[in-house]
């Protein structure tokens, strides 16, 4: 057995989410958010780094690593997980995270999101965004929607992601996986060509670029089902992100499109525990209303915190909100809340005295 599946497996069984390994350090395992160092292991030198990734890269994927000094693919261990690996180079030498994929797909109930993230599986068309920073579940929320419409509904899903992640099983629908690099040359090409494909789905794991960016919204305008992710934070950022990814003369017909063909946008954060045992989502929610086309045509998108509070009835709400919420329940703790809160001083009173 590799001494890199030693890693793996001890990351699984000691409830981990990443693996760390890094050149001048012993390998580090992220547990609840926090990085801690696993038992029995010695510092590693860049040379015994380079022996561990050499041991589970194809030739296809070294030679690419060793080219272009990043790499990103997904590893199976049998009868453990799938992980999604990430080598690169950094000061001390080679480097890499592996982040476990849960071999079994989690509920949207499992997982203790809001009820009305389940209605965005019963949709037919339209943009829906997840976002939020790295590590902050999107793949796995979207992957428990997917889930969804693929036990309920006989469509046609096409996901396209770098590396696949999740691994979906026909079950109601049918599902095509495609992976950049052995599939296709990139998330644009994929995305031109899925068009063509009969889809009723479409998963773009990462909106990257204006192109991708363009061919999402032209797909949801086309009357498909289009899931995506973006790094924004919450609702109003991610709006302004998709405009100002295209060029000022342009902005303006882009507002108009993405006016009609917005579905929804779930912002998420995760947060420890307050038992310490684990993590959980926190969500901002925005679902399309009749006020919403006419804040994205009018470039008002200040105006999307005041639709949100509106809308409280119809399931969405602000993260702020939702973080209150969650200190009140008891789940997470005021202080990791008022870390995550955009209004600080509506937490202030919920610290302890001297914090």
């Amino acid at each position: 057995m590799a001494r890199l599946d030693e890693l793996l497996r001890r990351l699984k069984e000691e409830g981990g989410s990443d693996l760390h390994l890094v050149a001048g350090l012993e390998p580090r395992l992220r547990r609840h958010g926090s990085l801690e160092a696993v038992d029995g292991w010695q510092r590693l030198d860049d040379a015994a780094v380079h022996e561990l990734l050499r041991e589970i890269a194809s030739e296809r994927h070294w030679e690419q690593f060793r080219a272009t000094r990043d790499l990103d693919f997904a590893y199976g261990l049998e009868g453990v997980a799938r992980f999604r690996a990430n080598y690169f180079y950094q000061e001390a030498g080679a480097s890499a995270v592996f982040r476990i994929i849960p071999e079994r797909i989690v509920s949207i109930a499992e997982l203790k999101l809001p009820k009305v993230i389940e209605s965005l599986a019963h949709l037919q068309q339209g943009l829906v965004l997840v976002t939020g920073p790295t590590g902050s579940g999107k793949s796995t929320t979207l992957a428990a929607i997917i889930d969804t419409i693929n036990a309920g509904y006989s469509k046609h899903i096409v996901t396209i992601e770098d590396p696949i992640e999740f691994v979906h099983q026909n079950k109601m629908s049918t599902v095509s996986h495609r992976e950049v690099g052995p599939h296709t040359r990139g998330f644009g090409p994929a995305l031109r060509a899925a068009v063509r494909e009969d889809p009723d789905v479409i998963l773009v794991g990462e909106m990257r670029d204006l192109e991708t960016i363009a061919l999402a919204i032209t797909a949801a305008e086309m009357g498909v089902l289009v899931f995506g992710t973006l790094h924004t934070n919450n609702a109003a950022k991610t709006i302004d992100r998709l405009i100002d990814a295209f060029p000022a003369d342009e902005q303006a017909q882009v507002r108009i499109t993405l006016s009609e063909s917005i579905a929804a946008v779930v912002s998420q954060l995760l947060l420890p525990t307050r038992d310490g045992q684990g993590r959980c989502a926190v969500n901002e929610i925005l679902l399309r209303t009749s006020g919403l086309p006419n804040i994205i045509r009018e470039g008002n998108t200040p105006m999307i915190h005041s639709l949100i509070q509106s809308g409280r009835s119809a399931g969405m709400q602000a993260m702020d909100d939702a973080l209150f919420s969650l200190v009140e329940s008891g789940r997470v703790t005021a202080q990791d809340a008022y870390l995550k809160a955009t209004d600080k001083p509506r937490f202030e009173a919920l610290l302890p005295k001297g914090a």
